[in-house]
């Protein structure tokens, strides 16, 4: 229902023309891209992370509008340059992914070097370590592969059927708001290794499967094009950390590890998962304490010139693979969309 509420926002704003008109008072300077996966659509019926993938053939034809649009795709170090200089005479655009995934390499940077546009990687150290925990993918793999699941749920054995693509889809929604619900990392981590452990799913193969290695990164890092973020070690909700101290080590040790492998000390950050309830005050003070140019959330929205002030506390536009279209990026990046999510409140560090 929820995303047949958005495609109807976006189609309405779209085919009204409304987001033209609104541009002028909503379109800020402009804004920040985020992407996960890129790679060829999947025949599999049950793909609950599917927001989180994009095709070569949507983004190849997103970066041949880009490269054609009287807007400037800019690297993240030019934004922060713009930001600090005040020079908002054109608009812009900053293109990211997160999580360093194998398919960016083999289909995202072949289309991004086609157009020569600049992009930024934030990794989480722990991946390319391998030694990362992709619990979202863990939890999907379990479910996808068993038609009954047994869990302690609220100290209780509770068993779930979901032989179907259906109940499958249920039951993956609810453990993972279940999960997502948890007070703490530890408690998240803990609930999802019992879980694979129970139904032999290896949670380390995740990230071989799916992420590149430091070869790989440093390959990609010496390319001018690329940038190479912060997204802290371990891919955790910083929110759910309790002491500062770990918070802060996070953040820092993530920079260090990314400079000892490559060779840059990286100077942007993004906050894994990057919702209000992974990312708030507390962490954009403490990004903003170690030093990092910017920081960013996925937080809906675009960029104001009043976020000069809140240079770690950055809104992004989630490239979705559930919204597929080039209008609706139109719509979203005109400001639209995200102003009537954000009740047309402009910036929103709090």
């Amino acid at each position: 229902m929820n995303k047949g509420l958005i495609r109807t926002g976006l189609e309405t704003l779209y085919f009204t023309g409304m987001h033209h008109f609104m541009r002028p008072l909503v379109g800020g300077v402009g804004s920040i891209l985020t992407m996960h996966h890129v790679r060829p659509k999947r025949p599999d019926a049950f793909q609950p992370n599917r927001l989180l993938e994009i095709t070569p053939k949507f983004l190849d034809k997103l970066l041949r509008r880009l490269a054609r649009a009287r807007i400037d795709v800019i690297s993240l170090d030019e934004m922060h340059q713009r930001f600090i200089s005040g020079d908002f005479k054109r608009r812009f655009v900053s293109i990211t992914f997160d999580d360093g995934y194998r398919d960016v390499k083999e289909h995202a940077y072949p289309l991004l070097k086609k157009y020569d546009l600049p992009f930024a990687m934030y990794i989480p150290t722990s991946f390319p370590d391998r030694l990362g925990e992709m619990w979202w993918v863990a939890l999907e793999a379990v479910i996808a592969r068993n038609s009954r699941i047994g869990a302690v749920i609220n100290g209780k054995d509770q068993f779930f059927e979901c032989a179907s693509v259906h109940e499958k889809r249920e039951l993956y929604d609810a453990m993972y708001g279940y999960i997502r619900s948890m007070k703490t990392e530890d408690e998240l981590r803990k609930f999802v290794r019992d879980l694979c452990a129970t139904y032999s799913v290896d949670i380390a193969a995740f990230c071989r499967d799916l992420c590149m290695d430091w070869q790989e990164l440093s390959d990609m890092a010496a390319d001018p094009l690329v940038t190479i973020g912060a997204h802290t070690v371990n891919h955790v909700m910083l929110k759910k950390i309790a002491s500062d101290d770990i918070c802060r080590a996070e953040m820092e040790m993530s920079r260090s590890v990314l400079e000892a492998a490559l060779g840059k000390r990286p100077e942007h950050l993004a906050y894994p998962v990057g919702d209000p309830t992974s990312a708030g005050p507390r962490e954009f003070r403490i990004a903003a304490e170690l030093g990092f140019k910017t920081a960013t959330t996925t937080r809906p929205g675009v960029l104001f010139k009043a976020h000069r002030d809140h240079l770690t506390a950055l809104p992004r536009i989630s490239v979705n693979g559930e919204f597929q279209r080039q209008r609706y990026m139109k719509v979203l990046m005109s400001g639209a969309g995200t102003a009537l999510l954000n009740r047309f409140r402009r910036v929103n560090a709090a």
